[in-house]
């Protein structure tokens, strides 16, 4: 377990033809982080570009097995067959800054 909680930032570009695939597939990956973790996922778009996702993992205290977890059941998904040509998914991990 980590001593301090992680927030996970995930953003890429997706293919619009297949954005509801795409968004099918996530919302079935994280319900079973969800069950799994105690992670709610969220599911956002950039204001003027809603082929700019981004997901929000927060407050994940094993981060190692969550992120296995994540890779594992993306990779049943055709995900990165979704992804804009060129795109990859880019991880983000923030912590709390010490007071």
């Amino acid at each position: 377990m980590s001593p301090t909680p992680v927030h996970y930032y995930i953003y890429y570009r997706i293919v619009d033809a297949h954005a509801a695939d795409a968004r099918t597939a996530l919302i079935g990956v994280m319900d079973a982080l969800a069950k799994k973790f105690a992670v709610t996922g969220r599911l956002l778009s950039a204001q003027n570009d809603a082929a700019l996702w981004m997901e929000v993992y927060e407050n994940v205290v094993e981060p190692v097995r969550f992120e296995a977890a994540l890779n594992t059941l993306l990779a049943r998904t055709r995900f990165a067959s979704w992804l804009a040509p060129g795109a990859t998914r880019r991880t983000e991990r923030f912590v709390p800054l010490e007071k």
